[in-house]
């Protein structure tokens, strides 16, 4: 997806109609090879499921694993300027710099596991607007965020973990899972970097806000998205949508990528088909 240039919200929708389905012949090979093992059956666990979930989706068998690429989308948010969280929103691009420089926990995970890191900056001094007034992206903004995140997913990658960075995107994980999943702002909102007592009642009172201010404009995750995301979440959906299209299998790190995959799993539940393991009898 090099060189993807900027796209509209509907062009990205025209995309979930070409992705290619589960790879059956691959995943039922699989199969068939871990039952000819000298090992009793379900002896490793959820891992035996996760080879047929890998090799369905890569479209191989046996599955490569030569080139994994972690990618982290950094963004900041504008609602940061309601002390939702421990630290400023300067803490982001500081936090960038160190995984830059080698010093972040994730740096030491890609060295131990071979993984290539690539830490994508997307416009730190350039936060979104405060949701709990306004869309906190407008449309062009949601959809460049959208298509760089594609950019991420280059040929020759064989499997992706996609990670985030961004002072307040709890918060935006947190009103993004209400919006689209329902239930009370209480029960998705955490003390993310560690708030509690008053500091996590704001946080909270801003997720309340912030569905309040867009009540009517929920219907469409993308809308959802754009309303109450952020650069580096959308870029996990575009990431996303481009590696599913390259048969690229996707790890998700945390709440907040986590966050971002379900409204495009709201959009099209074929897009994002989890694994969901289940240990042997």
């Amino acid at each position: 997806m090099n060189g993807t240039k900027d796209a509209s919200l509907e062009e990205i929708r025209t995309l979930l109609n070409n992705l290619p389905p589960p790879d059956d012949a691959a995943a039922a090979a699989a199969s068939a090879r871990e039952k000819s093992l000298t090992k009793p059956e379900g002896s490793l666990g959820l891992l035996e499921g996760l080879t047929e979930w890998f090799v369905s989706w890569q479209g191989r068998h046996p599955p490569r694993l030569e080139r994994p690429r972690v990618a982290v989308f950094a963004g900041n948010h504008g609602i940061a300027q309601h002390n939702i969280s421990a630290y400023p929103a300067e803490v982001t691009a500081q936090m960038v710099a160190n995984f830059q420089a080698g010093g972040g926990a994730v740096n030491q995970l890609c060295q131990l596991y071979d993984a290539e890191l690539r830490v994508y900056e997307m416009a730190l001094d350039q936060p979104t607007a405060d949701f709990t007034e306004t869309a906190a992206l407008s449309e062009h903004e949601c959809a460049r965020a959208m298509t760089y995140g594609m950019m991420a997913i280059e040929d020759g990658i064989d499997a992706v973990c996609l990670g985030e960075m961004g002072i307040g995107n709890t918060t935006s994980a947190a009103a993004l899972c209400c919006a689209l999943f329902g239930g009370e702002a209480r029960s998705w909102t955490g003390p993310g970097t560690g708030v509690a007592d008053s500091a996590l009642t704001r946080k909270i009172d801003t997720v309340v806000a912030g569905l309040d201010c867009h009540r009517e404009h929920l219907d469409d995750p993308f809308e959802v998205m754009r309303r109450l995301g952020g650069h580096e979440l959308a870029a996990i959906v575009g990431a996303v949508i481009a590696a599913r299209i390259g048969r690229v299998p996707v790890i998700l790190d945390g709440y907040a990528a986590t966050a971002a995959a379900a409204a495009l799993h709201k959009t099209d539940r074929a897009a994002v088909t989890p694994f969901i393991g289940q240990w042997h009898d």
